[in-house]
């Protein structure tokens, strides 16, 4: 795999894009407090101030808050190329369980920083930030412009924010970087996902009496049974991988616990590979509910949670699988600066979980990878955490990628 001219120049050295101990320092505390600033899903406003306000201190002048209440900041020439890096701000709740660290104290033990939203994408944060101050710093000429979007509601809703940068803020990017977290290796592509909501329609009686109604519930779990053979018959792709189905959720209604439920609704996550549509996914559970004779409608979940702005969303939860070239010009430059840096030999793969991409990649066709800081393990655990040598790392590499894909007058 070839390198990239710039990282055999001398105009540029490996030093001259990493961190001193002084940067480290600011950015280990910025990064404590962002874990430290609570920002579940659709209640990202305070992290998003802090986010601005850091962006501001470290040099940052073309800084925003847009509509949907994504942070963006920009650096360089905005006539040239636009080289989009992505994180997003909000997390999940808090895991239940005891969590060896508290989930907002962000405590560092051996060098390595714990807590909700460390690894899943605040680590990816703090390093996209502190590779803009090297990049504005080192006052190199870029050619075109590195965009710095840090996005909300990301977890429920993959690239829905980043939809609105794109369609509606006019924000067209040549290239994405994604900072979910990859531990420090590069990711090319992942499944699309796709939600379902399945109605079972059965018929009220008295639960003394059982066979003069319909009862939901049973019809509803032949169809999850049915559902769950479905997983073994479901395609694969030589990179991806098969496709997935799990039903996630389920909820019934009746008039007490002594009728028969009339109605029972549950839900199904299916995770779709490269091929696969989504309308195919829907007419494979409608073949099940055919096949068993059941009364049942099928529909894909909409998204309509609005912003901590108050922007309204509304897309449909059905989102595309995706891959990158191995080849393609992007990859090839972020391995090149992994190279650089020398920490270690950088893997090339996929992502199980959904990102962003969806839309970037799956839908706009924008050439998107992957890499952060971060073991996709500690997600969404009580064991949340990051190693700060890996956000530093991260830092480097991601300001070496910014200056090679936007320097190309050498």
């Amino acid at each position: 795999m070839p390198v990239f001219p710039f990282f055999s120049s001398s105009s540029f050295a490996r030093e001259s894009l990493s961190l001193d101990a002084d940067e480290r320092a600011q950015m280990v505390d910025f990064l404590q407090r962002l874990v430290r600033t609570p920002s579940p899903s659709t209640q990202e406003s305070a992290v998003a101030q802090l986010i601005e306000q850091e962006l501001r201190r470290i040099g940052m002048e073309d800084v925003r808050i847009d509509r949907a209440g994504n942070v963006i900041a920009r650096i360089g020439d905005p006539t040239g190329p636009t080289l989009l890096y992505d994180a997003h701000m909000d997390t999940v709740e808090p895991a239940s369980g005891p969590w060896p660290h508290p989930p907002y104290e962000a405590v560092i033990e051996d060098g390595v920083l714990y807590g909700l939203g460390a690894a899943d994408a605040k680590g990816s944060i703090a390093a996209m930030v502190y590779a803009a101050k090297r990049l504005v710093e080192s006052r190199i000429d870029l050619d075109g412009s590195l965009l710095l979007a840090f996005v909300v509601q990301q977890e429920p809703c993959e690239g829905c924010a980043l939809k609105v940068l794109v369609e509606e803020e006019g924000i067209k990017p040549d290239w994405v970087v994604l900072g979910d977290p990859s531990d420090l290796q590069i990711m090319r592509g992942q499944r699309g996902r796709v939600l379902f909501k399945v109605t079972v329609h059965g018929k009220s009686a008295h639960a003394s009496n059982p066979a003069l109604g319909r009862n939901a519930i049973t019809a509803a779990a032949r169809l999850i049974f049915g559902i769950d053979l479905l997983a073994a018959d479901l395609p694969g792709d030589p990179f991806l991988g098969p496709g997935d189905i799990a039903v996630t959720g389920i909820e019934s209604d009746s008039p007490g616990l002594n009728a028969i439920p009339d109605r029972c609704i549950f839900y199904v996550d299916r995770r779709l590979t490269l091929g696969e549509t989504a309308i195919r996914a829907q007419t494979q559970i409608e073949a099940i509910i055919e096949r068993e004779g059941i009364k049942a409608d099928v529909e894909i979940v909409n998204y309509t949670v609005p912003s901590y702005t108050g922007y309204p969303f509304d897309a449909r939860e059905a989102f595309h699988a995706w891959a990158l070239d191995e080849e393609h010009e992007l990859l090839r430059a972020l391995v090149a600066a992994m190279r650089h840096v020398g920490e270690r030999t950088p893997t090339v793969g996929h992502w199980t979980f959904s990102t962003d991409g969806v839309y970037s990649m799956g839908e706009m066709n924008i050439p998107t990878v992957g890499f952060g800081p971060g073991e996709p393990r500690y997600v969404h655990t009580v064991d949340e955490q990051v190693r700060l040598d890996d956000v530093a790392r991260a830092a480097q590499v991601y300001a070496l990628l910014a200056a090679q894909m936007l320097s190309r007058k050498g």
